[in-house]
């Protein structure tokens, strides 16, 4: 079963390239065509837990490490980007914030969530990670998008449990860790500011965005002093 695929006039043969009427395709298939499914579809708590982001900014690295505090704090932020062909009336990507990354689907208060997110950390020691598919080297109609074999190769790292052995670096202005290396990966895209032309415009954009995420999290009152400080500090 596809929906919004593009079947040839002809032959009626499916053309995933085709996004004429959108870039958001989707295909549904039996899960015993997948060769290492599980079956029945039964696990246990994950000890990895991944946060998709699309940054069309440029700004944030294609992944990062964060401690508890740091996943609650992007957690309750939410942010990514509305992209073009994912939703109705988006020509450019627009920079979003939406709680739990799914704010219209929530019936409790986001914090509510975010606490029980920290607690399951706690109990089954997940380690999270933050990875950004938007833009590297400068923000939209400027730098580029992810590579998705670059993607892939980052997410299979972090649950093949390959991070947990690499050597990190702090991000002065978000707090989170960024690695120096991993396999399969070039190496200066993991850090944001040298695919940039200008390094010097990196910055203010990354002091800018760091703004926006303090500005969108006044809203969050009744969070921790911990979960409130786990977020970007700019300079004032």
């Amino acid at each position: 079963m596809t929906e919004n695929v593009v079947l040839d006039a002809q032959t009626r043969v499916a053309d995933y390239s085709n996004v004429s009427l959108t870039e958001n395709t989707r295909a549904g298939y039996p899960i015993d065509y997948i060769d290492n499914a599980m079956i029945p579809s039964l696990a246990g708590h994950p000890h990895v837990v991944i946060f998709l982001t699309a940054d069309a900014f440029g700004i944030l690295p294609p992944i990062a490490k964060l401690s508890k505090e740091q996943a609650m704090y992007y957690f309750l932020s939410g942010y990514t980007s509305k992209l073009a062909g994912t939703e109705r009336g988006v020509t450019e990507p627009e920079a979003t914030f939406s709680s739990c990354f799914g704010e219209p689907f929530l019936p409790l208060n986001p914090s509510v969530y975010a606490n029980m997110l920290g607690e399951r950390i706690d109990a089954h020691h997940v380690q999270v990670y933050l990875v950004n598919t938007g833009w590297s080297g400068g923000p939209y109609g400027v730098g580029k998008r992810m590579k998705l074999s670059d993607t892939r190769a980052m997410i299979s790292a972090a649950l093949n449990g390959i991070l947990e052995k690499v050597v990190y670096r702090k991000d002065l202005v978000f707090g989170f860790l960024i690695p120096e290396t991993v396999p399969g990966v070039p190496t200066m895209i993991l850090e944001p500011r040298a695919t940039w032309v200008d390094p010097a415009a990196y910055d203010i954009a990354a002091q800018a965005l760091a703004a926006r995420f303090q500005q969108n999290f006044i809203k969050f009152s009744d969070v921790t002093t911990n979960i409130r400080c786990a977020g970007p500090q700019p300079r004032t």
